[in-house]
């Protein structure tokens, strides 16, 4: 029996290394877990939570797939190990980083995954992206757009700044 396909939000990051490129290969790793309906354009943001390392190149990429949340999360565990990820600090420099930010609408909560991503609401880095591809997504928990939780974000927090598209 096949499974539904689902619409997933991830949020892909990357401090170390060709931030740029890390970004494009795991955007082209992730089409084998099904089909990329939308991605951002990338965003230059500075840490948080760990301030000394280098500021982070960002996106987020709307997915069609017909995986489980759990094998989702489980692939994307295996793309950043192929690519290099080292799991060396929490919150420190990562050559990769992939998040489920939603799956669907569902709420899930177990250990070692929680959806809708518990923080997404609290960063800028995730909703500026998430805002420009899908702005009337609503989150299943908080019943808001990601557009109304950008603008209830506080005007002081860290500096997010969307990069002009790379000519080719």
């Amino acid at each position: 029996m096949k499974s539904e396909t689902r619409n997933v939000f991830l949020s892909l990051g990357s401090n170390v290394g060709d931030r740029e490129a890390n970004l494009r290969d795991a955007t082209t790793r992730l089409e084998a877990l099904g089909s990329i309906v939308r991605a951002s354009a990338f965003y230059e943001t500075e840490p948080v939570d760990f301030l000394d390392q280098p500021w982070f190149l960002n996106c987020v990429v709307q997915l069609e797939t017909g995986l489980s949340a759990e094998t989702l999360l489980q692939r994307l565990l295996e793309i950043e190990r192929a690519m290099g990820r080292e799991r060396l600090q929490p919150k420190g420099p990562r050559l990769i980083d992939l998040d489920i930010l939603l799956y669907g609408d569902e709420v899930i909560s177990q250990p070692g995954l929680t959806i809708p991503h518990p923080a997404m609401q609290e960063r800028r880095f995730v909703l500026a992206p998430l805002v420009e591809i899908a702005p009337d997504i609503v989150h299943p928990v908080l019943h808001e757009t990601a557009k109304e939780l950008l603008v209830a974000l506080p005007k002081n927090g860290p500096i997010v700044k969307q990069l002009p598209p790379r000519r080719e």
